[in-house]
């Protein structure tokens, strides 16, 4: 009993002696990890960028690579390609082009101006490729491929000229009332530009695969 009992002790002040060392390791001042900074061209690795400070860089990089992927998808569409309507409740190819940069445009007017809607000359220029149904339907036609692209271009580098003159604080600074009313900082809203543009990427390549003449063709 007595070897049982002297181990036992042991074991206790060394788990004491481990929770003191620990706990002194967590009083010392956080460091941050200090990531190189990419290039420009880095488009297949996620992680801080020139010019950006680190978090928001590495938000940059997301961002990039999902523009990148969903160009793909659109990549040599035709006019008739992009006002192909699938059935009467479908929006069309170029609509929902549009539709993403009008959804980046209301994050720019929320996040980097404070406001919560659309101003009077952004609602008569966005609300229909924000809304899309009936109207985008009707009015969002008649476009080449460059119109589109175009639009995203210039809506893109309005963003990333903002990010570049914000620091981390800013993405993460809090909302108390956003996403179901519930906080929401500055990253999540523009994580979730990223992934609402991952999510009709999935629709455009859905649609392609049913454009007329491109039975068997699917990606």
């Amino acid at each position: 009993m007595k070897s049982i009992t002297t181990g036992r002790r042991k074991f206790l002040q060394t788990t004491v002696k481990a929770t003191v060392a620990l706990s002194s390791l967590s009083a010392l001042p956080f460091i941050p990890f200090a990531a190189p900074a990419l290039p420009d061209d880095s488009l297949h690795i996620v992680g801080p960028k020139q010019g950006y400070a680190p978090q928001i860089g590495t938000l940059v990089s997301m961002m990039n690579w999902m523009r990148d992927t969903m160009l793909y998808s659109v990549k040599g569409m035709k006019q008739e390609d992009l006002d192909f309507l699938f059935d009467e409740k479908a929006n069309t190819i170029g609509a929902m082009l549009l539709h993403l940069a009008a959804t980046e445009t209301f994050y720019q007017a929320n996040t980097f101006e404070g406001r919560t809607d659309y101003n009077d000359a952004e609602k008569k220029k966005w609300e229909a490729a924000m809304n899309l149904g009936d109207e985008g339907r009707k009015n969002i036609r008649g476009h080449d491929l460059d119109y589109y692209l175009d639009i995203l271009k210039e809506t893109r580098e309005k963003t990333l000229t903002e990010f570049r003159k914000r620091d981390d604080k800013w993405l993460m600074q809090v909302d108390p009332h956003f996403f179901d009313d519930k906080p929401t900082n500055n990253y999540c809203k523009w994580f979730h530009v990223c992934e609402h543009e991952s999510n009709h990427n999935g629709q455009i390549k859905w649609l392609k695969n049913r454009l007329p003449g491109r039975e068997g063709k699917k990606e």
